[in-house]
């Protein structure tokens, strides 16, 4: 298992429960055509909705129709390509949109998992027995994937509720989601990053904090009601990307693959902001506040090899100049050190700077910079 954030695509906010090994093998081919597999994007994730309403002599079977030559076929078709075959279970008696759930199922599903050679498990959060917590569902079923030897991605989807934090790295999963779903819209995205930036230690390598499935290039399209909105602008996909990408969330694109506007593909593919959430040591972001001002902040990264990633956020209607003391990130005037930025946005230098930075930043924008110490010339 890779310490950093998963990174793919999930079949569910565009696709809802139309989805078939046509959608997902086109999918596959057209995240190579756009090099987005050569940029880490590995996992083809199919959500909810992939099986018969019922067990089959109490195992799991894809739905036919939807599946003709079965799940080990198609995981072996996606992994001829390069890349990795996910799918969604749940840890009650039923998934989220109804069919089969794994409770007192689990060791029987995993082995599933296994012999279809399986790399990924979303694994739900719906109707579990009240009596008993989830900690036990989630400990139960990463136990049972680990027992089959192979090595499956648990993505724990537990919605943030039972302190999940302080206990899911303990039960060997890889992630865990810690909010409630997402929606294509601001207002959705900014509830989400607002409650994470105040646990913004929660994940950890191998077990990183999941804010639910990118959005970004949804446009308001898609079947499924529950994530179709209004849409963004791009400016605030932008947004929601480096949010995601700071704060060590999965990168799992959510839009169709096969027909990207280029604006949505100049997102996905920013290497700076990919490096940023795939960085080596995983370490979480601090937060600087600006003074006077609740919906403007900048965010701190220490990378691999001295470097840092410096992200400055407005989340208010109107452009702000969003400003950053360079002695609040630690840099003194009696180091001798100046800082070197560059902007990860227009991929140029921004200048050096030995006291003082201010970016100037549009309505539900961001502005993201990578930056090296060097002496003071």
């Amino acid at each position: 298992m890779k310490s950093t954030p998963p990174m793919g695509w999930n079949s569910w906010n565009t696709f809802y429960d139309q989805i078939d090994e046509k959608l997902a093998l086109e999918t596959a081919d057209a995240m190579i055509a756009e090099g987005l597999r050569d940029l880490g994007y590995e996992y083809v994730i199919l959500d909810d909705c992939w099986a018969l309403r019922e067990r089959v002599d109490g195992r799991l079977v894809p739905d036919p129709k939807k599946f003709p030559h079965g799940m080990k076929a198609l995981a072996d078709a996606v992994h001829a390509r390069g890349m990795k075959l996910g799918l969604y279970g749940c840890c009650g008696v039923r998934t989220c949109a109804g069919y089969p759930g794994s409770f007192d199922h689990e060791y029987q599903d995993a082995r599933q998992m296994a012999e279809w050679s399986i790399d990924y498990l979303k694994y739900d959060n719906c109707n579990r027995p009240s009596g008993i917590g989830s900690e036990l569902l989630y400990r139960r079923m990463a136990l049972a994937l680990r027992s089959t030897g192979r090595d499956i991605l648990l993505a724990a989807c537990q919605w943030g509720t039972e302190h999940v934090e302080n206990w899911i790295r303990s039960t060997g999963a890889g992630t865990f989601r810690s909010t409630v779903d997402i929606r294509d819209g601001w207002f959705s995205i900014e509830a989400i990053a607002r409650a994470r930036l105040e646990h913004l230690n929660g994940g950890a390598p191998f077990c990183h904090d999941d804010m639910d499935m990118l959005v970004v290039g949804m446009n308001g399209a898609g079947v499924n009601p529950e994530v179709r909105m209004t849409g963004c602008t791009d400016e605030e996909y932008r947004t929601h990307f480096a949010l995601w990408a700071f704060l060590n969330s999965p990168l799992v694109i959510g839009c169709d693959v096969r027909s990207l506007a280029p604006e949505t593909r100049a997102i996905l593919r920013n290497r700076d902001l990919i490096r940023v959430n795939q960085d080596a040591e995983g370490r979480a972001p601090y937060k600087v506040p600006v003074y006077g001002n609740d919906d403007a902040f900048v965010l701190v990264k220490a990378l691999t090899g001295g470097e840092l990633a410096l992200g400055f956020f407005n989340f208010g209607d109107a452009p702000a100049n969003v400003p950053l003391a360079l002695w609040d990130i630690g840099l003194t005037l009696s180091s001798t050190k100046v800082l070197r930025l560059r902007d990860c946005y227009a991929q140029s230098s921004a200048g050096v700077f030995g006291e003082h930075f201010m970016a100037t930043v549009p309505p539900h924008g961001s502005r993201v910079y990578l930056g090296g110490l060097e002496e003071r010339s």
